[in-house]
């Protein structure tokens, strides 16, 4: 403590505080850990650029990370653990001419993987678009942070994906534990982990949900299963179009969700971010030469595309 004795009495102060021909594989025990370290790092650390503008904000100091994202990444892991040593049992099987010769299910596959992306975009930018031309805040307000999970889970996912250099399926002989480092970078064929396209959906299924259960909790029981339904069923269609692995759909689940809901999170918990700022609010001020100027942006609007009222 520090005491002040300049004046009568003392007082302290508190200091301030698709067929490939064979290649050589990788099968040594320090692969099979890689993949868990990493996604721990990455469900540790997949909002980091959210968490970057926190600086910014004149919210309220809520927490970003408690103890269910703990939850979360632990039961991720496990799940993927579990899952791992199936992988190439279940990529065989899918791959059985008893269930690729199905149209429907090659449909279903389509469909879905359409949705995930690039639809999720198209679907969240269109959302935001409306509600700022409606004037319907909300509307805006689901768009936008849906689309902003999309963007920062995919970022990471696709980090992961150049760093662990996984093997398809698709690429012969099969080989689930083929891993490499930084192999990713040189070859579409070795970006199997995470699945980006189960990233995606589960990002917007989180995001979303999160977002309507705030505004009508009447919806948290059918938005919420709805969604997560259709990203479970783009994680399949990965599988079933081989092109990724299960522990990979595991994985991109985890780091999507793990987006969306810290996006979410965020932003309502520091309601005076920049993004939010810019892309949310609009503002109605006195201008220099009189009458008033609008801004409305979806960048921070310039002065060349504010406009004047004249003064009456």
């Amino acid at each position: 403590m520090i005491s002040d004795r300049s004046t009568s009495g003392r007082r302290s102060f508190p200091r301030s505080a698709d067929h490939i021909s064979p290649i050589t594989h990788n099968r040594t025990p320090k692969a099979r850990w890689l993949i868990a370290a990493l996604l721990a790092l990455s469900l540790s650390t997949g909002v980091a650029t959210v968490a970057h503008a926190q600086a910014d904000t004149i919210g309220p100091p809520i927490p970003l990370f408690t103890y269910r994202d703990a939850v979360l990444a632990g039961s991720v892991v496990v799940a993927t653990v579990i899952a791992k040593p199936f992988d190439e049992r279940i990529a065989a099987r899918l791959q059985d001419s008893s269930t690729q010769d199905s149209r429907r299910i090659q449909r279903l596959a389509t469909f879905v993987r359409t949705v995930a992306t690039p639809g999720s975009y198209y679907i969240g930018v269109s959302m935001y678009a409306a509600g700022r031309l409606t004037d319907h805040d909300r509307l805006a307000d689901v768009g936008l942070h849906g689309t902003e999970a999309l963007i920062i889970g995919e970022a990471v996912g696709g980090v992961i994906k150049a760093v662990v250099g996984r093997q398809r399926p698709s690429v012969l002989p099969r080989n689930a534990s083929s891993y490499q480092l930084g192999r990713g970078l040189r070859s579409d064929i070795f970006r199997s982990f995470p699945s980006g396209h189960t990233t995606s959906a589960f990002a917007a299924a989180a995001a979303v949900s999160s977002e309507t259960s705030r505004f009508w909790p009447g919806t948290r029981w059918v938005i919420g299963p709805i969604l997560y339904t259709g990203a479970a069923l783009t994680g399949v269609s990965r599988m079933y179009n081989n092109r990724h692995w299960m522990s990979d759909v595991l994985v991109g689940a985890g780091v999507g969700t793990f987006a969306g809901l810290k996006v979410v999170r965020y932003q309502h918990s520091h309601p005076g971010n920049r993004i939010d700022r810019w892309l949310l609010k609009g503002s109605l001020s006195p201008a220099p030469g009189g009458g008033q100027a609008l801004q409305w942006s979806i960048v921070p609007a310039p002065a060349a595309f504010t406009f004047t009222t004249p003064r009456r």
